[in-house]
């Protein structure tokens, strides 16, 4: 049961009571779950939203679950409702941590997300509501849903910063020697692998400009990422521009777009490039999506004008919802650089998997990947041509019973190795990431 002072009541059923101030004496009274959902609604409906989430927040403690759950989703709808999304996103994931069979409040949390416009998150959670053996009726509403989940955020950013120990932060050869054809090179201290502890940043601010009947827009973007330690001659920062329409032809989504991408290395400028991307997501079935991207691109390196050069690569991302709290993905990655030099030009593909499950209110992340690198010539120097295995691997997991003002803390261990004919291009690193990101 839930208890409200009487002025709550009283304030709502006649605005023109006095208030407790003014009245002769105190008075309380118990009310129960459903009169105090009576008065959060009527208070929300005449806008007064801090009485209205007073009275949410009182039954989100009560002793009966299904009161507390529908605490939750009622306060989520309200703030969804004033533009409160992230607070609402917050609320729905929290109910759907307690209760992941919870339709409605997947189908939301998919709309809010979808408004924030992280559209991906919002498409897995429908795909993780259809995944969920739903009765024929309620999964044509959700297909209908699904059609209808087209609304785009007009602008949203998302940030994420952590403190990152990392055993390899130059990504170096531990080697020695380099192999030559005049013999062996020592490899000066200066030029192999450094340990550190780095902050890394990144994080992306969008735009959507509506164009046409609306289902369509030109979105823009900025992206940023950037690894720093205290030696700046090791600090890593990209900086990328990107704008092109967004287009929604019936179920897939089609983006075109030009952008251009600084990175600048040791604070001295590294490679500017320009590129044109086309990204296609296409529902698969209820509960797969396939997305694929392919870029054609420039590269203008500072340091090494033989690296300059044409690059193609194409990108195909499988996903698939087993159940409400559970997801794989297949990644099947290649490209082809076209450098001045043979020797720096480089065929590679890719393959991984990923698999992500909730475990109450911590979502847990694993992730392999492999692939394999072969340059089309030797550089005059070296006895064999650069062929590589590279191989990663990846535990992550965040923690919403810890979220805090819409931050959530996030951790991450990634062991990478990458073993070349080529010493300067064998390393491995292992790095933790302890941090925290949010959505704008």
């Amino acid at each position: 049961m839930a208890a409200l002072a009487i002025g709550l009541a009283v304030a709502l059923a006649n605005p023109a009571a006095p208030s407790l101030a003014q009245a002769p004496a105190e008075r309380t009274v118990s009310l129960n779950a459903g009169q105090v959902l009576a008065v959060a609604d009527r208070a929300g409906r005449q806008g007064d939203i801090v009485t209205a989430e007073k009275a949410y927040r009182a039954l989100a403690s009560d002793s009966d679950p299904e009161v507390r759950a529908e605490a939750l989703f009622r306060h989520g709808m309200l703030l969804a409702q004033v533009g409160e999304l992230q607070k609402a996103a917050r609320l729905f994931r929290q109910l759907l941590d307690s209760r992941p069979d919870a339709t409605r409040a997947r189908l939301e949390l998919a709309r809010t997300l979808d408004l924030m416009g992280d559209k991906d998150a919002a498409w897995r959670e429908v795909r993780a509501v259809q995944a969920s053996g739903l009765p024929p009726d309620v999964a044509r509403m959700v297909d209908r849903y699904s059609e209808a989940l087209r609304a785009a955020r007009p602008f949203g950013a998302s940030f994420q910063i952590a403190l990152a120990p990392d055993s390899n932060i130059n990504k170096s050869t531990q080697s020695d020697t380099l192999g030559t054809i005049f013999g062996e090179f020592e490899i000066d201290e200066s030029s192999k692998a450094k340990s550190g502890v780095g902050l890394s940043l990144s994080g992306q601010v969008y735009r959507r400009l509506p164009i046409g009947n609306g289902n369509h827009s030109l979105l823009a973007r900025v992206s940023g990422l950037a690894d720093l330690y205290r030696h700046s001659n090791f600090n890593d920062i990209a900086l990328d521009l990107a704008a092109g329409p967004e287009l929604q032809l019936g179920n897939n989504r089609l983006n075109i777009d030009g952008a251009i991408t600084q990175r600048w290395y040791g604070m001295a400028p590294y490679v500017r490039s320009a590129r044109i991307s086309v990204s296609l997501i296409k529902p698969m079935s209820r509960t797969t999506q396939l997305q694929f991207v392919g870029s054609a691109g420039l590269a203008d390196y500072k340091l090494n004008d033989l690296q300059d050069g044409k690059n193609l690569a194409a990108r195909l991302k499988l996903e698939h919802a087993l159940s409400a709290t559970t997801g794989i993905g297949l990644n099947l990655s290649s490209g082809r650089t076209a450098a001045k030099d043979p020797a720096y030009s480089t065929t590679e593909w890719r393959i991984g998997l990923i698999g992500w499950r909730d475990v109450g209110r911590t979502t847990l992340t694993a992730e392999a990947e492999y692939g394999r690198l072969r340059a089309h010539d030797r550089l005059a120097l070296l006895p064999e041509r650069r062929s590589d295995r590279y191989s990663r691997f990846t535990l992550g997991a965040t923690f919403r019973q810890l979220t805090f003002g819409g931050f959530s803390p996030v951790t991450r261990v990634v062991i990478e190795r990458n073993r070349s004919t080529v010493e300067f291009n064998d390393y491995s690193s292992r790095r933790t990431e302890m941090g925290i990101s949010r959505a704008f």
